[in-house]
């Protein structure tokens, strides 16, 4: 009977578990998966698990750096098939870029066709191109027939793959690494292979140095694409100390005379990591917006190198300003993020300085070193041992030949015979004796090496041979045994492999030499627009709809211009290019313009509109030239108003720069400069009111205080004037008038006022 405590129809392979238990469980497995299998590099090698396997699957199919090439698809599906069980297009594009000199400072995969470029183009398909490897990943590889590292089963078992290569130099820093985990991510600059090595020989000579000594020997990161560091010592020494920061990386540049006094810049080197292709789109983009004004063009002229061409607007243009401009507002200044995060002994992430890595591969370098040599001791104990059968082979060269000519069972007859007692030469088989039973001095491996000798080795030549070939093996077991003995020879030999490898990847070695300097980066400081536009004379004319446009010269401003069907004139003034421009709206809000940045006189222009964000219900109350440390006094329909320094009005940005507060039907209706110690307002009502200017406040943003009080209507306009010079204001008739008593209308701030004098214009406007 079955127990009925037991739930119906329960599956075992279902198992109930809470869903944030679940959950968490398979996220943490995938995290750990991404973090140590897919994303961080190991410190010891510096390579990524599915970098280390294209390096292995290329040595096993023989594609050495003197040999000849295979193609790429052969390559990463015998990767994908044995070792790397993801899709061959990531396979490929890993080994594509480990062959990109522009993106690996020390390529490890020498390519043959089209593997990309700098300008961003991506490599043919892997059935078109043929790759092998460099000398750099051979030293990678090399040790690994010797034991050198630990092999594990690959994903189905069937081989076998290495947990780490030799990697005869720290290819972490050499090459660079970067990758995204889960929760964290890992960011590493390529380096000098000769700096690196002398960093590692001054770390093994002297174990407890100080961070910030290594940079004696590793100045700093050496990209493959070259540059510029201008990040200042102190920030690169605590960059590499904690193992986060950044380096500020530029392009190098010089001037080119063309004559005449006519010139350019040549850019020859960019930043690392930036494609040239979108560098010239963006610089081209800043040049018709003009957010780089003294920029006339740019050119690429690249063939195998780089040369980009930078053109001024004007020969008058200084060179460093304009740079500075490129660096501030383009690509060919970058920020590299440093964020040293590896896997130490390929298991535990962590964020490291500089000295720890490079300890991690130096204690990797010295593990490596005693593997080879306990290999190459087994090796020796093994021929040592052939070679002592051979040589007691060749002492008792007839008897050997009589028990391997005469005897059933060669092979069992050698092992039990005593080569310590005199033997006679058998003429026939009659004459032979089979070695009675017992205890033999040759070992089984020593028979198998006598029966498989070849006939030509029995010259006396060849005794010779063996009898110097086994005082030199045992030469050299002797030599092996004292190393792995002697801490200070391990080292000893670890620093002779580190300058051998320094002299072959060397200045002397193809790209071997640094590539990147570093340089004082100076500040970019702002520079006035009459530094960086040529200036010429120009006339701003805007329309009463809000077209504007700057005419070439100072015309005459009373002459006729063409303006749209329905339209006219508004403002027009005279200016020069290197002027800015405030535009002040109904809104409240202040807008600026560069006057070199305006539409041409010869058509109509275009809309202000699409210049600044001013909003179609807002009119445009004011249109005048930015003067730095000059006053304004703004107000608004109601009579609220307040002086604001000009530079606090200046606006940086499309959306401008709110100042006057309003809100419902209150508008934006007044914005002069203040020209005076007296105020004029008049309303309406046409009443006027003059007080004093110091009765009104000088705010940067605000509604403001009450200038003039009102029963109906508001404010008509407003003005400031020199009390002894008197208001100023024109008649009727077309003439300026001038009233210097004014004490009838003058009051307290706030006050209703008196009606205006006999003359005043009809439209209530003091101008």
């Amino acid at each position: 009977m079955a127990d009925v405590t037991d739930p119906p129809n329960m599956d075992p392979n279902n198992v109930s578990e809470p869903l944030r238990r679940a959950l968490g469980d398979r996220y943490l497995t995938y995290a750990l998966s991404t973090i140590m299998h897919r994303a961080l590099p190991d410190a010891r090698d510096g390579l990524k698990p599915v970098h280390r396997r294209i390096l292995y699957a290329m040595r096993e199919l023989r594609l050495a750096s003197n040999g000849g090439f295979r193609k790429s698809a052969k390559i990463s599906g015998d990767v994908m098939g044995n070792y790397h069980p993801h899709g061959d297009a990531a396979i490929y594009d890993a080994m594509a870029r480990l062959a990109q000199d522009f993106n690996v400072r020390y390529p490890l995969v020498d390519g043959q066709g089209n593997f990309g470029n700098i300008d961003g183009d991506n490599p043919a398909a892997s059935r078109y191109t043929e790759a092998r490897m460099t000398a750099v990943a051979e030293a990678m590889l090399e040790g690994l027939n010797e034991n050198a590292v630990d092999f594990r089963d690959n994903y189905d078992g069937t081989l076998t793959e290495p947990v780490v290569l030799p990697a005869q130099f720290p290819n972490l820093l050499a090459n660079g690494s970067s990758g995204i985990a889960v929760g964290m991510a890992t960011n590493i600059p390529p380096h000098n292979i000769a700096e690196l090595c002398d960093a590692c020989i001054h770390l093994i000579k002297t174990p407890d140095v100080r961070d910030d000594t290594l940079l004696n020997y590793v100045p700093g990161p050496d990209f493959p694409t070259g540059g510029v560091i201008v990040e200042p010592q102190e920030n690169i020494a605590t960059a590499y100390r904690t193992g986060k920061g950044g380096f500020r990386l530029r392009c190098k540049w010089h001037v080119e005379e063309l004559g005449r006094g006519q010139w350019q810049i040549v850019v020859t080197e960019i930043p690392y990591q930036v494609q040239k292709s979108k560098l010239i789109e963006k610089i081209a983009e800043a040049i018709q917006t003009k957010k780089i004004p003294i920029l006339a063009d740019v050119r690429d002229e690249s063939a195998e190198d780089v040369r980009m061409i930078l053109e001024p607007r004007s020969k008058n243009v200084d060179a460093d300003v304009l740079m500075g401009m490129m660096f501030r507002s383009s690509d060919l200044e970058v920020r590299f993020s440093l964020n040293m995060n590896v896997l130490i002994d390929g298991v535990t992430p962590r964020v490291c300085s500089m000295k720890e890595v490079l300890r991690a591969f130096v204690d990797h370098r010295r593990e490596v070193l005693q593997r080879r040599s306990v290999h190459r001791m087994e090796k020796i104990d093994h021929r040592l041992e052939v070679l002592e059968g051979f040589i007691v082979a060749f002492l008792n060269l007839d008897r050997v030949i009589d028990i391997i000519r005469y005897d059933d069972d060669p092979k069992a007859a050698l092992m039990r015979e005593d080569w310590g007692k005199p033997h006679v030469r058998a003429t026939d088989e009659k004459d032979y004796v089979s070695p009675a039973p017992g205890e033999g001095e040759l070992s089984e491996v020593q028979v198998d090496a006598i029966l498989n000798m070849r006939l030509r080795s029995l010259r006396r030549l060849e005794e010779l041979e063996l009898l110097r070939e086994q005082s030199d093996l045992m030469e050299e077991r002797a030599g092996l045994e004292d190393l792995l003995e002697s801490d200070d020879l391990q080292w000893d030999h670890i620093i002779g492999q580190l300058r051998e490898t320094k002299k072959q990847f060397g200045k002397d070695y193809h790209g071997g030499a640094r590539r990147t300097i570093f340089a004082e980066a100076g500040e970019i400081e702002d520079v006035p627009l009459e530094a960086m536009i040529e200036r010429e004379p120009i006339t701003i004319v805007c329309s009463q709809m809000g077209w504007i446009r700057a005419m070439t010269g100072h015309i005459d401003l009373t002459r006729d211009l063409k303006f749209k069907d329905g339209d006219g004139p508004r403002f027009i003034f005279h200016a020069e290019t290197t002027d800015r421009l405030l535009v002040f709206g109904s809104n409240g809000r202040f807008y600026t313009l560069s006057a070199s940045n305006l539409p041409g006189g010869r058509g109509m222009g275009e809309p202000l509109r699409l210049m600044v964000d001013l909003p179609n219900e807002a009119a445009i109350v004011g249109l005048f030239i930015h003067q730095p440390d000059r006053k304004l006094l703004v107000a608004s329909s109601s009579g609220d108003g307040f002086i604001v320094p000009e530079n606090d009005v200046v606006a940086q940005t499309r959306s401008g720069k709110q100042v006057l507060n309003v809100r419902g039907e209150v508008k934006a209706l007044v914005c002069k400069p203040v020209s005076g110690d007296m105020v004029a307002t008049v309303g309406e009502n046409r009443k006027v009111l003059i007080f004093g200017a110091d009765e009104l406040p000088e705010m940067g943003r605000g509604k403001g205080v009450r200038l003039q009080k009102y029963k109906d209507g508001g404010l008509s306009d407003a003005t400031t004037f020199t009390g002894a010079e008197g208001l100023s204001w024109l008649d009727p008739a077309g003439r300026t008038r001038t009233e210097t008593e004014l004490t009838e209308w003058s009051g307290k701030r706030a006050s209703a006022g008196r009606m205006a004098p006999r003359g005043f214009p009809r439209d209530n406007k003091f101008t």
